[in-house]
């Protein structure tokens, strides 16, 4: 039977109702499948009620959007009219219909846009602080598929992201935008193109001996024995982050996936290698390989298998530096000649890598500092940071969080040198005040933050005594397994100081870890420098469960969903010896998080969470290997919930997942005759395999045990 789930109630944005505070943004800005404004289906609805009602965004939503937020900022003396605001792009928008949007909108609200163009993420609040800006809007669904579009947005201060509170006031900012009324007004603001200055930023950035971390004494030749291929997953990098690896130093740079055509991430970037942790070349077969189409792939196998006795003697490393649309994400890939095949290094084990580097270069500035990771990371990950001498944080999922962290640490460590200062009794009481509502999770604001550090640094500026205030002794990495890979920048602005920044930037994470595994690693022997690649410390139990095309209103804390899943985790643990305590993250509170504690000093951990970027739900598993199948185990039984509860029939690729699933009911269907509709059926059929309804088999595609099980408890529950 069927579990009747019932539907959160849509509460108005006016009234007060702790559960639920509706939000257009996710994890970062807004996220969405796009269509024109022209399309049948926006027929007779407003851009926001397309966004509501359809899920999809539209050309004008955009404008609208860009345009709610520079005028809300606006209303609150944080801009003024002839201000400038920088935009840039990845390419997934060719015809450029989205970014113009954006432009517009900017533009009729009465401020400058500073056109970036087609340009990495982290670049736009690089070039925003370079030209002291009042915001930043960044045009890019990330990872996601082509089909879809976004914005994400940065705070003048620090380029800090947008926070829940931020993103509730921009909501309603949205909502009373009448588009008629936008439609007519004229653009006060001018369109500057700002590309060549800002890539000239950008190398200049990236090729700083302080932000490569290439020690001198190398004079270019640390990496003159790696052929790299550079994957831009035909995205912001291309043509850009090729040149860099070349300008440092790299041996050979090849650059592949490098059009600028609109096929962001397809077969190519970071997203299709996540939970891989090596690439064998059975998984590149054509026709049953999941890899077999991957020219980032393929060309590093044809490489090594080239090279393979320069490769087994240590003369030669074969390389990939592999990014995101938007190039803020990085993993690596190595070719290893004893098992011709590819090592995946995701971001714990970037980040791993660069965060020991830091300490045994300099263990006085790093040891003690904080190493800050997601919930999402291999628990082992916090354990290895401890073991080199970093203290450990978690955070909810996304780097917005990371951010946040290091900001209120800058925020704690200014207060602390104050209180200890001998005008500690002049300390006012609306400093005070200030740090502790920035610290409330249940209104997190960027602006909040700004206005403490703008208190604070004008008290120090009083006590002449403090003059180490914003040296940075408190952090030195965080990171995301999904590649987002966080360290200190220095920031040359145009009177030549340098200022410390802090943005997930692929490029900069690339050279860094690049750097970490010659000097760490580079005089080991090639068996010892390959184990040490594959596993820089003792792994723990990883899996994630999927399912997509979901009605993700259906779950949200202590809702009915939400309240069986927890009932249903502690039963099962209980019964496999854990013992089961529900974790409250207040950034996240939706997120059904438990830790189960195995031993004293031994813990697991299950968290499922609505994704904030693509249209599905995960159930994420954490722990030591020895615990796999029992996380496992509870794992499946969550998943049974959620496929038989949360899938949307009303969706459109719910739709054709459901065709697909009925063409495989019978038995395997040859590739060539199973029917797809397109463009959107590859996309479902990549992504049924991801929630493992379906397998590629030499046959062609057949359903496996979980899709039969799937089709079966719907025919019993319908």
């Amino acid at each position: 039977m069927r579990l009747s789930i019932q539907k959160r109630s849509k509460t108005s944005l006016n009234e007060k109702n702790p559960a639920y505070e509706f939000l257009f943004q996710g994890t970062d800005g807004i996220r969405r499948e796009v269509k024109l404004s022209s399309s049948e289906e926006a027929t007779g609805l407003t851009p926001q009620e397309v966004f509501l009602k359809l899920g999809f965004i539209t050309e004008e939503f955009m404008e609208i959007y860009a345009y709610a937020h520079i005028k809300q900022l606006m209303s609150i003396g944080k801009v003024r009219a002839g201000d400038s605001v920088v935009v840039g792009w990845d390419p997934r928008d060719p015809k450029g219909n989205y970014n113009s949007a954006v432009i517009s909108g900017i533009c009729k609200a009465g401020v400058n846009a500073l056109i970036l163009g087609v340009v990495p993420t982290p670049l736009v609040p690089m070039y925003m602080l370079y030209k002291n800006a009042c915001s930043g809007f960044m045009v890019t669904a990330s990872h996601n598929p082509r089909d879809q579009n976004g914005i994400k947005v940065f705070s003048s201060f620090e380029g800090l992201k947008l926070l829940p509170n931020n993103d509730l006031i921009l909501t309603r900012a949205v909502l009373e935008v009448e588009p008629s009324t936008l439609g007519k007004l004229i653009l006060k603001g001018k369109p500057i193109d700002s590309r060549k200055e800002a890539l000239e930023l950008f190398h200049k950035f990236s090729l700083s001996p302080k932000n490569t971390w290439i020690p001198l004494e190398f004079n270019n030749n640390l990496f003159k024995n790696i052929t790299l291929v550079v994957d831009a997953a035909n995205g912001s990098l291309s043509g850009i982050a090729a040149k860099i690896f070349h300008q440092v130093g790299f041996g050979t740079v090849i650059e592949v996936n490098s059009k600028l055509n609109g096929d962001v991430n397809l077969k190519s970037g970071v997203a299709d290698l996540e939970g891989k942790s090596i690439i064998t070349r059975k998984m590149t077969e054509k026709g049953t390989g999941i890899f077999s189409k991957h020219v980032a792939i393929l060309k590093l196998l044809d490489l090594g298998h080239k090279n393979r006795i320069s490769v087994s003697e240590g003369d030669k490393r074969i390389c990939g530096a592999i990014f995101d649309a938007d190039g803020d994400r990085f993993y690596r890939l190595d070719y290893d000649a004893s098992r011709d095949a590819l090592i995946v290094m995701n971001g714990d084990e970037t980040a791993f890598f660069q965060a020991k580097y830091l300490i045994t270069s300099n263990p006085e500035r790093h040891k003690g500092t904080k190493f800050i990771t997601t919930v999402e990371s291999d628990f082992n990950t916090t354990i290895a940071a401890r073991d080199l001498g970093f203290l450990s944080v978690l955070t909810p999922v996304g780097d917005k969080w990371i951010l946040l962290k290091i900001a209120l640490l800058k925020e704690e460590k200014l207060i602390r040198a104050a209180k200890k200062s001998k005008g500690r009794d002049l300390l006012s009481s609306s400093i005070l005040k200030k740090w502790k509502d920035v610290q409330k999770k249940d209104s997190l604001n960027v602006l909040k933050i700004e206005e403490l550090d703008s208190e604070l640094n004008q008290f120090l500026e009083i006590k002449k005594s403090i003059t180490s205030g914003n040296k940075n002794d408190f952090f030195s990495i965080g990171s995301e397994e999904t590649g987002h890979c966080i360290t200190e920048g220095y920031l040359s602005l145009k009177n030549e100081e340098e200022v410390p920044v802090f943005f997930g930037n692929g490029v900069k994470s690339a050279i860094n870890t690049f750097v970490a595994t010659q000097i760490l690693l580079g005089s080991k022997s090639t068996r010892a420098y390959f184990s040490n690649l594959n596993h820089p410390f003792r792994p723990g139990y990883k899996n994630t469960f999927y399912t997509y095309y979901v009605n993700k209103n259906l779950f949200y804390k202590k809702s009915q969903l939400w309240d069986l899943l927890k009932v249903s985790i502690f039963q099962e643990a209980r019964s496999k010896g854990f013992s089961p305590r529900l974790t409250n993250f207040s950034e996240e509170p939706d997120m059904l998080y438990i830790a189960l504690d195995i031993k004293k000093s031994e813990h697991a951990y299950i968290f499922i969470r609505n994704s904030g970027t693509e249209n599905k739900i995960g159930i994420n598993l954490r722990g030591p290997m020895n615990s796999a199948s029992k996380l496992k185990s509870i794992g499946k039984k969550c998943n049974e919930i959620l496929l038989s509860s949360m899938k949307d029939f009303k969706n459109h690729l719910c739709k054709l997942e459901e065709n697909i699933l009925n063409q495989l009911i019978h038995g395997t269907v040859p590739n060539a005759k199973l029917k797809l509709k397109k463009p959107e059926g590859a996309r479902v059929l990549s992504e049924m395999v991801k929630q493992n309804l379906i397998q590629l088999t030499k046959g062609g595609h057949a359903l496996t045990s979980l899709g039969k099980w799937y089709l079966s408890s719907k025919k019993t529950n319908c």
